[in-house]
């Protein structure tokens, strides 16, 4: 955790969320911590207990900015640094990151954003004597980085290379290249809701979406929108939202969700009548779970559990839906952390689990009994190429393709082996902000 000066109350606004917001791009740059360890349970930055909801909503955009352009600002900052950004004060480099994505791409005056950002250097004592290197090329940025950014467009460059090489080499460089772009603008809020969606698209200021999602481009805290309370929604990407409908009706029968927390696909499931039992192996997470069920007044059964290890009931399930553990590359425009933290390697040692996973299921599965795999990555050996391993070994197994009126009809995301597959760059929009899905891979199958 970084070492935490606390400011006086007497601090220039602003301030404050842009030191935690420095910290944090520290954290996810130099530390390898996660966005979510940083900002919420245990690991949070304890600055955060001191941030009003208006300055908090703005440290995550901040980050979430940082993280989402950030090769083209590496790009931007090489053009306007003469000898590259120093190594050796960290902050220097998480101040002019943040100075020039403000001036760049977010609503805030050049001179504020320059100021503050002078300001973060000057606090810290390894980066203060870069405080005029700061405002100079921050100053800079203000006047050229625009025509610095549009010389780099068509590149990609906030992709690392070896993700936006395996993206263009299996769904084309063209598609590849629209995702990328995809993943450059801050998503909506998705929200699964249990009844009138209509109504609460009114009143949460936002629309229908084809899936039956409610989508709004609605800030601030989650908790303070209508309906939060009450247990009307959760939030829920559109594309997360559609693997546990592929079971059709459930309604009275046994279904277990492996790998179930935070929980949004156990509520759905449970919803839908479904006798659940909701199985992760994360005490902190199945808590959380069991929050979000209380408040939505839905019921399952919760098991802290290793999946693999779990013996399970005698007598099985009629359904099985794994949302597997996966290198996440579909949720990068949510979770632009991803990007940066993942490496090639990690898909192989993951690939290994996942089919453990599926071999466990299948021994959790009465006969006629559906299995339902999802993962939220866009890698193939996770989703297409794990299917096709387990049917290579599983003869009790065949696939049930999924019909396009099965997913309102967007036929575009069914594979022609009859799985689902969606892409950041999927329900384009005028809005690029109301545009988009994450990318998930969803297959059904039946035992013998």
């Amino acid at each position: 955790m970084p070492s935490q000066r606390f400011a006086p109350p007497s601090e220039v606004p602003g301030l404050a969320a842009r030191r935690i917001a420095a910290d944090i791009v520290d954290g996810v740059l130099h530390k390898h911590r996660t966005l979510d360890d940083q900002l919420d349970g245990s690991g949070a930055h304890p600055g955060l207990k001191t941030l009003a909801d208006r300055d908090r909503a703005l440290m995550r955009r901040l980050v979430a900015t940082v993280l989402r352009r950030l090769g083209t600002l590496g790009h931007v900052l090489s053009r306007l640094l003469d000898k590259g950004i120093p190594s050796e004060a960290p902050r220097a480099q998480s101040a002019l990151l943040i100075g020039a994505a403000q001036i760049l791409w977010m609503d805030v005056p050049d001179h504020a954003a320059v100021d503050l950002s002078v300001r973060l250097v000057q606090s810290d004592r390894r980066a203060a004597r870069y405080a005029g290197l700061v405002n100079a090329v921050l100053r800079r940025c203000a006047r050229e980085g625009e025509a610095l950014v549009d010389e780099v467009a068509t590149q990609s460059l906030d992709l690392p290379p070896w993700l936006l090489a395996r993206w263009s080499a299996q769904y084309g460089e063209a598609t590849a290249r629209n995702m990328a772009l995809a993943l450059g603008h801050e998503p909506s809020l998705d929200l699964t809701v249990k009844s009138d969606a209509a109504q609460w698209a009114s009143r949460l200021h936002g629309e229908v979406l084809p899936t039956g999602s409610v989508r709004t481009v609605l800030h601030g805290a989650v908790t303070m929108l209508p309906g939060f309370t009450e247990g009307q929604w959760w939030v829920q990407d559109a594309a997360a939202a559609l693997p546990a409908r592929l079971f059709g009706d459930i309604k009275g029968k046994s279904i277990a969700d492996l790998c179930a927390a935070p929980g949004g696909k156990t509520a759905q499931l449970a919803q839908a009548g479904a006798h659940v039992t909701a199985i992760d192996r994360s005490p902190a997470r199945v808590a959380r779970l069991r929050e979000n069920l209380t408040r939505l007044s839905l019921q399952a059964e919760t098991v802290v559990a290793d999946a693999v290890e779990w013996a399970g009931p005698a007598e099985g399930f009629d359904g099985i839906l794994i949302d597997a553990p996966c290198t996440s590359t579909g949720t990068i425009r949510r979770h632009p952390d991803v990007a940066w933290l993942r490496q090639e390697s990690d898909v192989a040692a993951l690939t290994a689990l996942q089919q453990r996973l599926l071999k466990k299921s299948v021994s959790l599965l009465k006969p006629g009994g559906t299995l339902v795999y999802c993962t939220c990555s866009l890698e193939p050996e996770e989703g297409e190429q794990a299917i096709a391993a387990l049917l290579a070994t599983e003869s009790g197994l065949r696939r049930v393709p999924i019909e396009a009126s099965e997913v309102s009809g967007l036929s575009e995301i069914i594979t022609t082996e009859g799985d689902l597959r969606t892409l950041p760059s999927h329900l384009p929009n005028a809005d690029p902000k109301l545009g988009g899905l994450d990318g998930f891979y969803a297959a059904r199958l039946v035992k013998s």
